[in-house]
């Protein structure tokens, strides 16, 4: 007999096909009541193969082992979740999320549980366009537990879940008819408006920040916004959805900082040392200095002794970079014989400082192997100078050339207006 479905969940099914994500609802003997079509894609199966059947039997008893504990604790009302190895066809096996939320009626009892399968093989999981309908009030959007906003041309916020109340500990009365500069802060919507300004103009887009004053502390989260337009293709409104990615971008950083690593100094990597960079200046409150420092005469070392002797030296310097700075600070190998140092200090005179240490340090390493090598070496300070990675790289980088082109074995501030 087919499955039935009453006139109730035609919003929440025509909501469900706009996300791109998996998405199931299931009844408590766990048979596959509907299914959006992601899921289709995602599962290589049919509506006529999927509803109506068990998790046992769709994908097999491993899969209904590792799911069973959660939707029992779905049905007791708590929301839930589990990993586990998809091995079904047609994909390739693929580690992947599966969240499992209670479905509750308007009498409190729990009538059946959704689950959202998010693909975690990549570094930072895209969840792009959840909410690309108008129907943004049903019983779905309000107990997925992922934090939804819509807002209206004027950026005034005209629906919050509950999970975004539970994130920034505030009533939805209170944020309803607000602007968003007045709920979260003249800074926060300073720092996001060019993004919603793109959807506004209507292109779905992304942006990931190191949030202030959460629940639950600072925490990396990944927003997207989505722009809602009527039946004529007009923009009538932004939804955003706002993904906690703080765990992973931790984890990443520590993964980064612990293999990526040049093999001939065992410095980081150019690569590495990049990703390190973008992810410590942007909390615009704490300043750093990005020294670019290249070897004077380095070149004549290979001439004359050798590449091998050349390698020596090159990772000796890189040592005593490391030993020169905080282990919190980080040394990297831009390329040849040219590196990177990023370090926490305090204003232009601690930058100064550093930078006359750093070129000391290479100093004291090259006549002790009895090599006339020295360092010019440019900074630039963030956020003074930029907090854009590339162009603090570039100011640092001009800073250089200006040293080498006064002399060498100098250091060189950054400074508003000059080139090298």
């Amino acid at each position: 007999m087919p499955i039935q479905f009453s006139s109730q969940t035609q919003p929440f099914e025509r909501l469900a096909d706009v996300v791109a994500l998996p998405i199931g609802r299931w009844d408590s003997e766990a048979r596959l009541l509907f299914c959006n079509t992601p899921y289709l894609a995602w599962s290589g199966r049919s509506h006529e193969q999927l509803l109506g059947r068990t998790l046992h039997e769709l994908f097999g008893a491993e899969a209904w082992a590792a799911a069973k504990p959660a939707f029992e604790r779905a049905f007791g009302g708590e929301t839930s979740g589990y990993q586990r190895l998809l091995t079904h066809p047609p994909h390739s096996p693929r580690w992947a999320r599966i969240q499992v939320f209670p479905d509750v009626d308007e009498y409190g009892t729990v009538t059946s549980v959704f689950t959202i399968a998010t693909d975690i093989h990549q570094d930072i999981v895209e969840r792009d366009a959840l909410i690309a309908a108008r129907k943004r009030l049903d019983r779905f959007t309000d107990n997925i537990p992922t934090p939804l906003v819509y807002l209206d041309c004027n950026c005034l916020l005209r629906f919050v879940n509950k999970a975004w109340c539970q994130l920034v500990s505030m009533a939805a009365e209170d944020a309803l008819g607000r602007h968003v500069s007045e709920v979260r802060g003249v800074a926060s919507w300073l720092e996001q408006k060019p993004y919603y300004e793109t959807a506004l103009a209507g292109t779905t887009t992304h942006f990931s920040r190191l949030v202030h004053g959460l629940a639950n502390g600072s925490r990396w989260m990944r927003t997207s916004y989505v722009p809602d337009t009527d039946e004529n293709g007009t923009v009538i409104g932004i939804y955003t959805i706002t993904t906690d990615v703080h765990d992973l971008t931790i984890a990443q950083e520590q993964l980064r900082r612990s293999v990526e690593r040049d093999a001939l100094t065992d410095a980081l990597s150019r690569h590495t040392m990049m990703s390190f960079i973008e992810c410590s200046i942007a909390d615009p409150n704490l300043e750093y200095a990005l020294f670019f420092i290249d070897l004077d005469g380095f070149k004549a070392v290979n001439d004359e002794k050798g590449h091998h002797a050349g390698d020596r030296l090159l990772a000796d310097i890189a040592a005593a970079l490391r030993g020169a700075v905080r282990a919190e600070d980080a040394v990297g190998r831009f390329g040849g014989d040219e590196f990177l140092v990023l370090a926490r200090v305090h204003g232009q005179t601690g930058a100064q400082a550093l930078a006359e240490h750093l070129r000391a340090t290479v100093e004291e390493v090259a006549q002790r192997s009895g090599d006339r090598v020295s360092a010019s070496i440019g900074y630039a300070l963030s956020p003074s100078d930029s907090r854009d990675p590339m162009q603090l790289l570039h100011h640092a980088d001009e800073a250089m050339y200006i040293a080498k082109r006064n002399g060498k074995n100098r250091v060189m501030p950054w400074a508003r207006g000059t080139t090298s």
